[in-house]
């Protein structure tokens, strides 16, 4: 064995546990056959004959001065035995009590790297993604907006971490901890319950599939009750997000699910999303924020950031397009908002003494944008006493 794959195993032993090893043998073709509690098991691989099967001796007891090389040293074997390396051996470990999920990226890459903004954008999008699947298995009626349940904070803070990248274009890969069984007494007898990491990738596997299936076929009542099947905004905003860059081909995702546990009946199959299936994500999305935020009056008190001519109007119109930022049901919006004549020359005057501009209308999302349509009508009467007048000062404006 040369320096540098003893260097991987080395590295891969410190990323794992005796234990974690047992159960992966305990679940592949490997028998106990002899074990010193907190010292030592010896495995025999059971598909060879019994006087000719390899074993390997696992270490249990960490304290021992020589644990390490002789932890190193099973490992290695290991990999020598199913003829897999380092890298191909620890995911395997890990899988057996755990699910993993690989975003793979497809794109033309001269040396295997990709820029750090488009990194940071794909581990952004990837936990939005994670999030919002949290968020729907946690409260299948959650708006995805303000507080979330707090296992959704457990799940992302202990339960899902980014394990080892793969070859082959880019791939990063998200592992979600499914922890050890914990029986439940179902009639008078204990049944293994489904680990909330296990119930939330099978929503996210779900949503994606479904995701797909709606940019290829609209299917209506899809949207009777989304989270059935795994959807959100929130979810398919974070596949627009990861799929920005214009040189990507596709996004190829896919899941392996731990070994340990039974298969779910999803996220079987890679899910490939191509060019096509990405422009059409939009219109999907759009469609799920309508029946989430559906069009409401009302009444947004906040500072003017921007103001922009409205294009679209006539010239001598005096209308533009405000950007007010509002808290609005507890979190803090952005909203583009219609102005014209004295409401313009109001919505001004707020901007420019930074003073809070009260506006109301029917609040929608359209196109990635909240907006602010309707009957659009300003209270002025804050700014009019401030400005000792009942039309704002058109030479400030």
């Amino acid at each position: 064995m040369n320096r540098s794959t003893l260097d991987s195993y080395r590295d891969i032993a410190s990323a794992l546990t005796p234990l974690a090893v047992s159960q992966f043998l305990a679940s592949h073709d490997w028998e106990l056959e002899h074990q010193q509690p907190d010292v030592r098991q010896v495995w025999r691989y059971g598909s060879g004959q019994l006087s000719t099967a390899p074993r390997v001796m696992i270490p249990l007891a960490t304290d021992f001065a020589d644990f390490m090389p002789r932890f190193v040293d099973a490992l290695e074997s290991l990999g020598h035995i199913h003829d897999w390396d380092a890298g191909q051996l620890l995911e395997r470990v890990i899988a057996t009590r755990a699910d993993l999920f690989f975003v793979r990226l497809d794109q033309g890459m001269i040396d295997g790297t990709i820029p750090f903004q488009q990194a940071e954008r794909t581990l952004q999008s990837i936990y939005k993604m994670m999030r919002a699947a949290a968020t729907t298995t946690a409260d299948p009626h959650h708006s995805h907006k303000g507080r979330r349940p707090a296992a959704v904070g457990e799940f992302l803070d202990e339960d899902v971490r980014l394990g080892h990248t793969k070859r082959g274009s880019f791939v990063f890969t998200v592992v979600t901890r499914l922890g050890d069984p914990t029986p439940q007494a179902v009639d008078g007898q204990e049944q293994p319950t489904i680990a909330f990491s296990r119930r939330v990738m099978e929503t996210l596997a779900r949503g994606l599939e479904t995701t797909k299936r709606l940019t290829q076929s609209w299917d209506q009542e899809a949207l009777e009750f989304p989270s059935r099947l795994g959807l959100s905004a929130g979810l398919v905003e974070s596949l627009e997000d990861m799929s920005q860059p214009e040189h990507l081909r596709s996004l190829d995702l896919s899941f392996q699910w731990a070994a340990a546990e039974r298969k779910p009946d999803v996220g079987l199959a890679t899910i490939v999303l191509d060019r096509d299936v990405i422009d059409e994500l939009p219109r999907v999305r759009e469609r799920l924020v309508r029946r989430e935020e559906p069009v409401r009056r009302e009444t947004l008190v906040g500072l003017v950031k921007s103001l922009t001519r409205d294009d679209a109007a006539p010239d001598n119109d005096g209308s533009a397009i405000i950007t007010v930022a509002a808290e609005v049901s507890g979190k803090t919006l952005r909203v583009q908002v219609p102005v014209t004549g004295e409401n313009h020359g109001w919505a001004i005057m707020a901007y420019r003494r930074q003073l809070p501009f009260t506006v109301t209308g029917d609040l929608s999302y359209e196109r990635r944008a909240w907006r602010l349509t309707g009957d659009i009508e300003v209270d002025s009467s804050f700014l009019q006493h401030l400005s000792g007048s009942s039309t704002p000062d058109l030479r400030e404006a």
